[in-house]
């Protein structure tokens, strides 16, 4: 859940304010597509603020989420592998300010400036170890512990940037897709979760500490 490893500090803002680097900032609202899959993959995104989700449909309709993104994260990064066109659907899961950088200009910073180039590894290198973490917890983990951990990672919990864990706007389908089980399995999880105390839950989800200690295999303080 948690790794040892800190992202660097470094300011992006900073960085793309004093270079002459093209890019442009948009405000999106909720449930709003950033990009969708099949478009040109012709650049690069970075979330400044808000979380979007990513989502995949195979040949036969079907979606699943395979990503969750939050603030100082990138997404789209399949356009540097050479890809002409996206491989999923990006759609924001709350208010957001986003960057796009179009592929030529990252290229350019990736080999311009040293400490951009450190930092965005440190992102892929974290986003891999992510994935791995999800095949784990897809091949070893029950249904209820993948829910409990996909509820941490959506109120930051285990981030290494620090983040205070924050209210997020979610329903049962989503959480259904994203963790691969039903929507009433989630509903008897989400149910359990909030009489223990390790969830308040009335359209926001706000995930408490005890929740952490329950992925642990640790017996959470719950007050009486």
């Amino acid at each position: 859940m948690q790794s040892n490893a800190e992202h660097p500090s470094f300011d992006v803002m900073a960085l793309l304010t004093q270079h002459n680097t093209r890019w442009t900032l948009s405000k999106y609202k909720e449930n709003q597509i950033v990009y969708s899959q099949g478009d040109p993959a012709d650049s690069v995104f970075y979330i400044h603020t808000g979380k979007v989700k990513v989502t995949v449909i195979s040949q036969f309709g079907k979606e699943a989420i395979v990503a969750i993104r939050g603030p100082d994260e990138f997404c789209g990064e399949g356009a540097l592998t050479g890809n002409p066109l996206r491989l999923a659907t990006t759609t924001t899961m709350s208010p957001c300010e986003i960057i796009r950088l179009e592929k030529e200009s990252i290229v350019r910073l990736l080999h311009q400036d040293q400490e951009f180039a450190d930092y965005f590894l440190d992102h892929l290198l974290t986003r891999t170890a992510r994935v791995e973490a999800d095949l784990v917890d897809q091949l070893f983990n029950s249904s209820e512990m993948r829910l409990a951990r996909a509820l941490l990672l959506l109120a930051n919990y285990g981030n290494d940037l620090g983040l205070e864990p924050i209210p997020v706007t979610v329903n049962q389908d989503m959480l259904a897709a994203l963790i691969g089980t039903t929507r009433s399995r989630v509903n008897f999880f989400m149910n359990k979760f909030r009489k223990l105390g390790l969830i308040k839950y009335n359209g926001k989800l706000e995930v408490q500490k005890a929740l952490l200690s329950f992925v642990l295999n640790e017996r959470p303080h719950i007050e009486p």
